[in-house]
C-alpha cells in the first residue's frame, strides 16, 4: 500500500488555507506562511518541523514577491525559497500558479508544476470570477445592473460567464469581439456583439477580459467619466490607467479574483487541481 503524500502548503492569501483544508482530507498537509489567528482551530494539519520531509510542496498563485521572497500577504513574517527547500525531499514536485523564470531559478532541480495551466481550474474559475466581477460592479455603481448597458470585452472562458450573470440581472449586454468564432460566441449565449474596432462610447459599464492593452487613451476618450470600467485581465492588462485617471475615469483593475471575493471555493478548486494532477502521475509512472 502506497504511503499519503506529505504536501506543504506554503504562503499566498486566504484561497490557501482552504486548499490546505481541502489536500488534509487525503494526504498529510502541513502549513507555513499564514499567521496563527487566521489558521482554523479545528484542523489537521501538522507541524512543518513533524517527521519525515515533505515530497511535495503548493505555492500561490504568482509564487514570488517582487524581492524573491514566497509571497505571504497573510503572515508578519517572510518566507525564503530556501526555508521551503529546506523541508522538502530532493526530488520533490513544486506546485505553483503563474511559474515564471525566477522561481525556476530559486528552485533550480525540482519538478515544477503550474496549476494554472490546468483547463480544467480555469473552467472552474471562470464562474467565481465573474460573481467576483459583477460584486465589484455592485457595489461601485449607483444604480442597478437592470437595463444597464454593458460590454464585455473577449468572449472567452470569463467573458461567457459574466455573460450569463449580467442576463440574469436584466443588463442589455454586448460583447466586443475580434473574429467569427467570437461573433458566434455571443449569438450562442444570446447577447449583441460589435467589432473591438468599432466600438463607441455608448456604455455604462465595461469589463475587459484581454490581457493586452485595448482601451488606449483615444478609445478611452470616446466614453467619459459616465462609464466604468473593470478590467479582469492578467499583467499587462487591458486598460490605460494612467490615461483613464487623467481623463477622470474611473477603472479598477480587479487583480486575484476570485481569491479575494470567493477565497473557499478557489483554494478547493486548486486543490482539486493538485489531486488531479498528482493522481495522473501516479497512473502514469505507478
Amino acid at each position: 500500500m502506497k504511503s499519503k503524500h506529505k504536501i506543504l502548503i506554503a504562503g499566498g492569501d486566504m484561497r490557501q488555507i482552504y486548499c490546505a483544508s481541502r489536500l488534509s482530507s487525503g494526504y498529510i498537509a502541513g502549513i507555513i506562511g499564514f499567521d496563527e489567528e487566521l489558521i482554523p482551530s479545528v484542523n489537521s494539519f501538522i507541524s512543518s518541523a513533524e517527521g519525515t520531509p515533505f515530497d511535495c510542496a503548493v505555492l500561490p498563485v504568482l509564487p514570488l514577491d517582487e524581492a524573491g521572497m514566497i509571497s505571504t500577504p497573510c503572515f508578519r513574517g517572510s518566507i525564503s525559497a530556501e526555508d521551503i527547500k529546506n523541508l522538502l525531499k530532493p526530488d520533490s514536485i513544486i506546485f505553483a500558479g503563474r511559474i515564471d523564470e525566477k522561481l525556476r531559478e530559486a528552485f533550480e532541480g525540482y519538478q515544477l508544476c503550474d496549476y494554472m495551466e490546468s483547463e480544467a481550474l480555469n473552467l472552474k474559475n471562470a464562474v467565481p470570477t465573474a460573481e467576483g466581477a459583477v460584486q465589484i460592479a455592485l457595489d461601485e455603481l449607483p444604480v442597478t445592473l437592470s437595463g444597464l448597458r454593458v460590454l464585455i470585452v473577449g468572449m472567452g472562458r470569463i467573458g461567457r460567464a459574466l455573460a450569463e450573470i449580467l442576463k440574469g440581472f436584466g443588463s442589455d449586454v454586448t460583447a466586443a469581439v475580434r473574429s467569427a468564432r467570437g461573433t458566434a460566441n455571443s449569438r450562442i449565449h444570446g447577447i449583441k456583439s460589435v467589432c473591438t474596432d468599432k466600438m463607441d462610447g455608448n456604455y455604462d459599464l465595461v469589463f475587459n477580459t484581454a490581457p493586452h492593452i485595448i482601451f488606449d487613451r483615444e478609445l478611452l476618450g470616446r466614453f467619459g467619466e459616465k462609464t466604468l470600467f473593470i478590467d479582469l485581465a492578467s499583467k499587462p492588462g487591458g486598460i490605460d490607467f494612467d490615461a483613464a485617471a487623467e481623463l477622470g475615469i474611473k477603472a479598477i483593475w480587479a487583480l486575484g479574483l476570485p481569491g479575494k471575493t470567493a477565497p473557499v471555493t478557489s483554494g478547493e478548486i486548486i486543490a482539486e487541481t493538485v489531486i488531479d494532477i498528482i493522481t495522473e502521475m501516479e497512473e502514469a509512472y505507478g
